[in-house]
């Protein structure tokens, strides 16, 4: 196994989940199987309690992990499904440690740091490498492991220990170290500065690691001159030495490794230089066509947590993908939920204002997930816009839920219906809590991870882009569900459950059959779109946004004849709604890469 260890400098956010991701590109475009490991040097056991506002959003694994959304990016990128055991946190190696210790394996010595959790690391480290996350037998050929943080955060120093003991351990031919750092331009002088660097490579040298492969954060390509001086100061040769400059989408930044060579300097270090320049083709495709869509698609998003996008990341990449494949510009517009409501007219009009017109100027509207009931009567009202007036309309998780009570409230005339959620005492409950969650403890306790749904209508938009199968197969988030006691009301009043899991009590996907597009899912799709596979109801949502739904169904109904059981492979249902050839593919802008290698 061989081991490329990403770490960052002087300031976060730089980019290293990206920089990590598109490495793996690189390596993978070279013919080379990769698989990603992310440390996260925090003391939670995961993800999973942790607000949006304070680390993002939460990606879910297939086997129910709650992880950093740099998990999200490793996946997309490299097209693989990770597991729980691919995102490490100081809380999961402390928590093993003591578990340990409990039982007497350490036989009576003293725990310490070092060597038992630097130890503990390693051996994390090495088992998860080893599981296959592509879809094929045997571990990968080269681990991606990104270490989260900034060099010189105290919380980093075991897993620093571990990794310098790591890299001696598995030798200098099995071992790349890439160092992510800032090179900023000061206005007043006007050129790059090497020194915030110098700094942080100083400071990783101290600590007992050597960069061998410089990776700089800047505006513009980095001059001749300053490659030499970083060469010079950071004992780094020039030939790996790289600018990652700002670009229009990331999907560029693969390519900029590839064409400075990136990828011969680190398969020099990991000794395989037997393999083939990386074939970027179809990605380069991509990220130019992405570069030259003009015409928009405006899709508004209704949320609680919009002050910061990365709160909603897998949702603007499954939109992402989705208006490339419609061959449209993505406009979103961020619409806070609460700023919907009456009582915001009287406290805040201006912004009541702007997003009533930023609703009312969408083309379609997408209600995400969330917690908590700040918006939830935003939320409501904008399910409610959307279906009276004929807009394209996804609910996600949360999203559908206020589907259901929007549609309780305004067909059923049941005034008071709500979850319990938000009014536990309520007289017509429509989303109630799930009989198996723990109402005592946050972490782990939800519905979590992949979980199977069977199309109980056929004749629906959802199942058409679903590619016609009888099942499909999402990741879950949640401690709520439809009551099933109003199910058949609720039918009866026109509101179809066309989507319920194996036992047919959950309700996992709903939909106005008479709307253009008002489909509500249980699942969070977002977490496995793919730039080339975008998730099928995402892209329901941008057809109809684009009045290329029509179109697009005609085409799916006709691509495939076989039967439903014929679309199933090994008991999994085909999931890539694109079975309608090349021609309709180019037609319609559904693009596959070919390469096995997904933004």
């Amino acid at each position: 196994m061989k081991y490329v260890l990403v770490t960052g400098g002087v300031v976060s956010g730089l980019g290293k989940g990206v920089t990590a991701s598109s490495i793996g590109v690189v390596l993978k475009a070279c013919g080379l199987r990769v698989t990603s490991i992310k440390i996260d040097p925090y003391l939670n056991t995961d993800a999973g309690t942790m607000s949006p506002f304070e680390h993002g959003e939460v990606f879910v694994l297939d086997d129910g992990g709650e992880a950093d959304l740099d998990l999200g990016n490793y996946e997309r990128f490299l097209d693989i499904k990770l597991t729980r055991d691919n995102n490490i946190t100081t809380g999961k190696i402390y928590q093993f440690v003591i578990n340990k210790e409990r039982k007497g394996d350490y036989l009576g010595k003293t725990v310490q740091v070092v060597p038992h959790v630097t130890d503990a690391i390693q051996e994390w480290i090495e088992r998860a490498a080893m599981i296959p996350v592509d879809g094929e037998e045997g571990p990968a050929d080269v681990c991606v492991i990104e270490l989260g943080g900034t060099i010189g955060d105290i919380e980093s120093m075991p897993f620093i220990e571990a990794l310098c003991q790591f890299s001696c351990r598995v030798g200098p031919g099995n071992f790349c170290l890439v160092h992510v750092s800032l090179v900023p331009v000061l206005n007043v002088v006007g050129e790059q500065k090497t020194k915030p660097t110098q700094h942080s490579v100083r400071g990783l040298r101290a600590l007992g690691l050597a960069p061998n492969v410089l990776a700089c954060r800047s505006e513009k390509p980095l001059d001749e001159n300053v490659k030499g001086k970083l060469s010079q100061f950071c004992h780094v040769p020039v030939e790996n030495i790289f600018t990652l400059y700002d670009v229009s989408n990331i999907w560029h930044v693969p390519l900029l490794l590839r064409d400075q060579k990136a990828h011969k300097a680190i398969l020099t270090k990991l000794d395989l230089l037997s393999l083939g320049e990386p074939n970027l083709r179809k990605w380069k495709d991509r990220a130019e066509l992405c570069d030259t869509l003009h015409d928009p698609v405006k899709i508004a998003i209704v949320g609680k947590y919009t002050g910061l996008s990365d709160s909603y990341l897998s949702v603007l990449k499954a939109l992402l993908h989705a208006s490339v494949a419609c061959q449209r510009k993505l406009v979103v517009e961020w619409v806070p939920a609460a700023d919907l409501e009456e009582l915001r007219a009287i406290e805040a009009p201006n912004l009541h204002g702007k997003a009533w017109n930023m609703l009312k100027g969408a083309d379609g509207i997408l209600v995400p997930g969330g917690f908590g009931d700040r918006g939830v009567q935003g939320k409501i009202i904008a399910a409610k816009y959307a279906r009276e007036n004929n807009v394209p309309f996804l609910g996600i998780c949360l999203g559908m839920q206020i589907a259901v009570i929007e549609y309780a409230r305004s067909i059923l005339k049941l005034q008071n219906a709500n979850s319990t959620e938000f009014d536990p005492d309520t007289k017509n409950p429509c989303v109630i809590f799930m009989p198996e969650g723990s109402k005592t403890h946050m972490g782990g306790t939800m519905r979590l991870g992949s979980r199977r749904t069977f199309f109980h209508v056929l004749d629906c938009k959802s199942a058409k882009l679903y590619g016609n199968v009888r099942y499909i197969d999402e990741r879950h988030r949640h401690r709520y569900e439809v009551n099933p006691g109003m199910i058949l009301e609720l039918e009866n009043a026109g509101l179809t459950f066309v989507g319920k899991d194996e036992t047919g009590r959950r309700m996992e996907i709903l939909e106005l059959l008479t709307h253009p597009y008002f489909v509500g899912v249980q699942f969070h799709p977002e977490y496995k779109s793919r730039p080339g596979k975008p998730s099928a109801p995402f892209l329901g949502l941008v057809a109809a946004s684009c009045g290329q739904l029509g179109r697009l169904l005609q085409s799916l109904s006709h691509s495939d004849m076989r039967t439903h059981k014929d679309l199933s492979i090994n008991g999994a249902p085909k999931l890539n709604p694109y079975q309608n050839g090349d021609n309709n593919k180019r037609a319609y802008g559904l693009y596959s890469n070919g390469d096995g290698v997904h933004a």
